[in-house]
């Protein structure tokens, strides 16, 4: 089977990697801007794996990338939630447009399944009741939200012309190994670097905001068992299934490494959702129990890997 990611140098595109090239019947290609995003899984990497230096965008000619792929999976997103409102027309045109170029070239080139990779903690908006259904309506408050909600129409509307085959991922806020520390998403890998390097913790509110934290390593599997075994279903939310507040973070992270934090409680975002928790039943009808890792586990492991990774 031929295999391609577009995003592949990301967090969720590292782990899904690592995890992917243990099957040696497959071969893939990874698309990313730079072949050294990739420098730290190199040795993961085995001879049936190409990579591509690639800028996602309206003007990719997918059809060279897409040639003999039987397996796509999309996890490109220009923007996060928190700045994506700044400049809706440009997040919109890029997202949005470069995917129906992706899908017109899927159809043009007869890939079997399209996997996308969308946004548990966004699309539905505030509004909605925890935990949160998949057949809950999507209001999104943000641009992000709102090109995921669009990419999975287009996927729906793809499904329906030309019967491509897709899976969509609403995940909810994954963390660990290979996560940035010091970028702007991610508050469990965030908060648990700038804690390990005695640096100073931004929060936005008062901690009482409410997220589904998943370990990577339970999302992968999660992923990979919606992408191999056939269900009726087509969207999935993945997460941990219950809530926990920022306060509650920040609270295992110091248990965790028994000290005390340099916490900063900065003024709320407007684009931060009170609440936003999903319910997991879909899957664990369809593939059973996920048993999620505990989130003291989940740091403890995030810490080791923090610490091997940075030198800390």
């Amino acid at each position: 089977m031929n295999i391609i990611l577009f995003g592949a140098a990301g967090f969720i595109g590292k782990n899904l990697i690592i995890r992917l090239v243990q099957n040696k019947n497959s071969k893939f290609t990874l698309v990313d801007k730079s072949k050294r995003f990739f420098s730290d899984i190199m040795n993961y990497l085995p001879p049936n794996t190409v990579i591509k230096e690639e800028e996602f965008s309206e003007k990719l000619e997918f059809d060279r990338l897409l040639e003999g792929q039987d397996v796509v999976y999309h996890l490109v997103s220009t923007t996060v939630p928190t700045t994506s409102n700044q400049h809706i027309v440009q997040e919109l045109k890029v997202n949005v447009l470069a995917t129906v170029n992706l899908l017109e070239a899927c159809n043009r080139c007869g890939v079997k399944k399209v996997i996308f990779f969308s946004s548990g903690g966004t699309v539905y908006g505030k509004n909605a009741i925890c935990p949160i259904k998949e057949e809950t309506p999507s209001y999104p408050i943000s641009s992000y939200g709102l090109q995921k909600v669009s990419i999975e129409k287009l996927l729906y509307l793809y499904g329906y012309m030309y019967n491509l085959d897709y899976r969509i991922i609403r995940l909810s806020n994954p963390y660990g190994p290979y996560q940035r520390p010091n970028g702007i998403q991610g508050a469990v890998t965030t908060f648990t670097y700038r804690a390990l390097k005695n640096e100073k913790i931004v929060v936005y509110g008062d901690g009482s905001v409410v997220r589904d934290f998943i370990y990577i390593e339970d999302a992968i599997k999660a992923i990979l068992n919606i992408v191999n075994v056939e269900s009726e279903h087509r969207i999935f939310n993945i997460g941990c299934g219950y809530g926990t507040s920022i306060k509650e973070v920040l609270e295992t992270i110091r248990c965790v490494l028994g000290k005390e934090l340099d916490i900063l409680y900065m003024s709320q975002r407007k684009v931060d959702v009170p609440e936003n928790y999903l319910d997991i039943s879909r899957y664990e009808n369809c593939y059973g129990r996920l048993n999620a890792t505990s989130l003291q586990d989940g740091i403890q492991l995030t810490v080791e890997f923090l610490k091997q990774e940075f030198n800390i």
